[in-house]
């Protein structure tokens, strides 16, 4: 049989019906009624006709098809059928890429992405979520195959072990990843858009705090009488100080601590806006910081754990000892004293941006550069920490009354090291400027005063105040406090 020529499968034209031009060995061109050019390979396999496709023309030359089909009648010589080996590669081809758009798979990619972002606290729990409840579920699904039934069966499933908030939770998390699929190019849909209502909403409850002045003093009391392990106790005289989140608390390292400076720099790696953060340190919180670096400052960890220096404090101790101070769930938690703190100090009439910044609460077009946001409103917050020290001493030794002003007499901020406005003993209105053993009793309601505007015609109209002896307000058994 003559070969073809590459002048004849040029000059082949189309025609009515498909027809054939043979080459040699089994190969033929196939010209289609639309002008199609396609090269064949037919062939036998256990005495059954097959064919095989081996390119088209102009895209594969002729030398080309005929060295695909040299190829092909190796392998049948070798007993292996090219048709179905051809179609095994495709599907283990497909199964590949439906294994790469599984629900765990793209799950993964994402929190690969997303984690980054986020506090490991935070990423941790996202990881929980996905492997203790959707991936037991629809890990091994395509993303194209989660219908809206088959997700909502799964979330079912947590609810019915009365996990109502994390069904909720782990909704909202699936929809992120879908999400996040189809601006990648894995996924078509978002099947928790059709959800939306199923998974009723759990009324929040928020961590519980106590904000009474009365109440605060009788906490600060109790802390001080605590008779657990010292690191433990360090950390709760230290929280309401700081009033930062208990995860940045307990994992302090005493690399980010300049007690000479009286400033705590947290990097945004372990802050939950990934933004660097500024804890300006009062007088009595670099006294308790000093007493444990004695104990705990060789290692890394302010707080270490009971069981090695190697890692921090376990997350429940502060929550724990509050515990066994006779403080419940429902009545104080370590998250606490962040409500504590806000909620006092804005009653108290101080600015709301630096009580926010303070508390860390970034607002997402203020979280541009890291260092710039950590130093925001910060000699204010110098101040407000220092005076809010001083108010928790006040509370701690017992005072029952605050002094109050009207709001439109603030505009300065008044601290031991500044001055009060005080009422002498003798009965005399005035001022003890820069006398550290004298303070102001400073209790509910009370506000930042200016002392340069303040006359002794305002002072006669305003509610006396006993001046009270910082010696003799100080617990006798805390010496340390005395210096």
């Amino acid at each position: 049989m003559p070969q073809l020529t590459v002048l004849d499968v040029k000059q082949a034209k189309a025609a009515a019906k498909p027809y054939r031009l043979y080459d040699e060995k089994g190969m033929y061109l196939e010209v289609s009624p639309a002008g199609g050019k396609l090269w064949r390979l037919k062939y036998r396999v256990d005495g059954r006709e097959k064919r095989l496709a081996l390119g088209s023309f102009p895209d594969t030359s002729l030398a080309e098809a005929r060295a695909r089909r040299d190829e092909a009648r190796k392998q049948i010589q070798a007993g292996v059928d090219p048709g179905a080996q051809r179609q095994e590669a495709k599907r283990q081809q497909i199964e590949a890429a439906r294994a790469a758009t599984t629900f765990e798979a793209v799950t993964r990619e994402w929190m690969a992405h997303e984690h980054a972002k986020i506090a490991e606290v935070t990423a941790a729990k996202n990881r929980w979520l996905f492997e203790a409840f959707l991936f037991p579920e629809i890990g091994h699904m395509p993303l194209v195959a989660i219908t809206p039934r088959i997700l909502l069966d799964a979330l079912r499933k947590i609810e019915a072990t009365g996990k109502q908030e994390t069904a909720r939770r782990a909704k909202i998390k699936a929809g992120q990843v879908f999400r996040w699929a189809i601006l990648e190019g894995k996924a078509e849909a978002d099947p928790t858009a059709a959800l939306r209502g199923t998974i009723k909403r759990v009324k929040h409850k928020h961590h519980a705090a106590i904000t009474d002045p009365m109440k605060i003093g009788q906490l600060l009391r109790d802390i001080d009488s605590f008779t657990g392990q010292p690191v433990t106790h360090a950390a709760l005289k230290l929280a309401p100080l700081v009033f930062v989140r208990p995860g940045e608390l307990r994992g302090a390292e005493w690399s980010e601590l300049d007690l000479d400076g009286a400033v705590w720099r947290i990097p945004g790696a372990r802050m939950k806006m990934k933004v660097d953060h500024l804890v300006p340190l009062s007088s009595q919180a670099v006294t308790i910081l000093s007493d444990l670096q004695l104990l705990t400052g060789r290692g890394r960890y302010v707080f270490p754990s009971l069981r090695g220096a190697s890692r921090h404090m376990s997350e429940n101790a502060v929550n724990i000892a509050l515990r066994g101070l006779g403080y419940d769930g429902d009545t104080m938690t370590g998250h606490g004293f962040r409500a504590m703190a806000s909620s006092r100090l804005n009653e108290m009439g101080w600015d709301e941006r630096a009580i926010e910044c303070q508390l860390a609460h970034a607002e997402p077009n203020e979280v541009k550069g890291a260092y710039n946001y950590a130093a925001k409103y910060l000699d204010i917050r110098k101040k407000m920490m220092q005076a809010w020290a001083d108010y928790l001493h006040t509370l701690k030794a017992g005072a029952s009354k605050l002094y109050s002003m009207k709001r439109e007499q603030q505009a300065d901020v008044i601290t031991p090291s500044k001055g009060h406005y005080i009422k002498e003993d003798n009965g005399k209105p005035g001022f003890a400027h820069n006398e550290p053993s004298r303070v102001v009793s400073i209790l509910d309601g009370a506000l930042p005063i200016d002392q340069q505007n303040v006359t002794n015609s305002t002072v006669t109209q305003a509610e006396p105040v006993r001046v009270v002896s910082l010696e003799r307000m100080l617990p006798r058994n805390k010496p340390w406090l005395r210096k």
